[in-house]
């Protein structure tokens, strides 16, 4: 089992910036790739972004790419999501999860799940 706890959300003016935190207790952290869904209301849940186990490897929503940036902390179990250049689009609740592969982009690939942080970001 992995228990994963995410922070850092609020509201947040457009073009600001905002680092979320998914810190990871349970089995050892370093054994999982990590990934960032969000979802926004009356939408379905979507990939956001992935880690590897190292750190070495990541993948990115096309939404996001150059806004945001996926990193890791194995010392500390933490895993962040470094948002740039918000936008009103990027108003969702943020999850993290894990035990999937970072090749994984899809919700089903993966078992663990927080509870989610919520993001607004103001026009």
């Amino acid at each position: 089992q992995v228990q994963l706890v995410e922070s850092g959300g609020g509201l947040i003016q457009a073009g600001g910036s905002l680092r979320l935190s998914c810190a990871a207790s349970g089995r050892t952290f370093s054994n999982y790739d990590m990934a960032w869904f969000r979802q926004a209301p009356g939408k379905e849940r979507e990939f956001v972004a992935t880690i590897n186990w190292s750190g070495s490897m990541a993948k990115y929503a096309d939404s996001v790419v150059g806004r945001f940036a996926i990193s890791r902390d194995n010392a500390k179990n933490t895993v962040y999501l470094e948002m740039r250049s918000l936008q009103s689009d990027d108003t969702a609740v943020y999850y993290c999860a894990a035990g999937g592969s970072y090749r994984n982009t899809t919700e089903r690939g993966y078992t663990y799940w927080g509870q989610g942080t919520q993001v607004t970001v103001s026009s």
